[in-house]
Order: C-alpha cells, then sequence, then structure tokens
C-alpha cells in the first residue's frame, strides 16, 4: 500500500518536524509513505471573500497536480466524516479489495480547501469540531496513519 500526505506550506517548528520525521520512519517499514508539501499563497491580513477563494483555488490546483489518478483521496475536513482509529484501519484494510491500492491525505491551507477539491475527495474525515494548527494536524495525522497500520499488524501500540 502507499500513503500520501499532501500538504499545503512547510512545518516551522522542529519539534513537530521531528515528530513527524520519527513517525514516517516508522511508516516505512510497512508501507510506501511520503508528505508532499505544496506552496501556501501568501495572503494579506484581511481579505475579501473572493480573494479567499481565488487563493482556494491557487492552493487547490497545486494540490490536484500531486494526486494521481486512482487515488483514494480523504480530505481533513471539519465538516467531515468522524472516523476513530479502528475505522481508519478498516478502511486500510478494505480498501485493496476494491482495486485501491494507494491513498492521499490532503491538509489545506489556513484558508481551507477549493470546492473541487472538496468534491474530488472519496472520504471528509473530521478529527474534531475544535480547530487544529495545520503544522500539528500534520503530525497527528501521521500518527493516526501509524496507529492505524499498527492496529492492523495486531500491534500493541494501540493499547
Amino acid at each position: 500500500m502507499k500513503i500520501s500526505i499532501i500538504a499545503v506550506g512547510k512545518i516551522k517548528e522542529k519539534y513537530i518536524q521531528s515528530g513527524i520525521d520519527e513517525f514516517s520512519k516508522r511508516l516505512r517499514t510497512d508501507v510506501k509513505f511520503e508528505v508532499i508539501e505544496v506552496p501556501d499563497e501568501k495572503a494579506p491580513e484581511r481579505l475579501s471573500e473572493k480573494e479567499m477563494e481565488q487563493i482556494k483555488q491557487k492552493e487547490g490546483q497545486r494540490i490536484e497536480k500531486k494526486i494521481k489518478a486512482g487515488d483514494y483521496v480523504i480530505v481533513l475536513e471539519r465538516q467531515g466524516k468522524m472516523l476513530s482509529s479502528e475505522q481508519l484501519a478498516e478502511r486500510f484494510e478494505t480498501l485493496p479489495t476494491y482495486g485501491t491500492s494507494a491513498i492521499t491525505f490532503i491538509i489545506g491551507g489556513s484558508l481551507g480547501m477549493s470546492q473541487e477539491l472538496l468534491q474530488r475527495a472519496d472520504l471528509k474525515w473530521s478529527f474534531s469540531a475544535l480547530t487544529f494548527p495545520h503544522q500539528l494536524m500534520r503530525l497527528m495525522l501521521t500518527e493516526q496513519i501509524y496507529r492505524a497500520v499498527q492496529i492492523n499488524k495486531g500491534s500493541p501500540y494501540h493499547k
């Protein structure tokens, strides 16, 4: 199985990057795993609705270029469906039976995602109704992917 995270922006805090690096290293023993960063769009503090949509469009286009045909796309969306770690693990187990061997997770920019990306998604997944910093979200997602893989292996990590 191949699992990718496509995320807008770069990680600035070293402690967050260290955590992502650790879980990425662990994941690579069981799956093909990669994190793909696309540049964020620079924006002034105050934006009109139209300017916000334009920024989401530009970031969305950068993300779409990285999605491969046949990928099962999961976007992180606050209004999405909540899944437990066990339910995510179950998705990982069942998708190959439907001919899907590549899963792509998408973390949009600070303004959210374009409508095109949301429509392209096979699943909109919500971690919580809370708002998290994008950088921290990338660490949390990487850990949850690792957890799901460990659940499927029967590892005691999940306990």
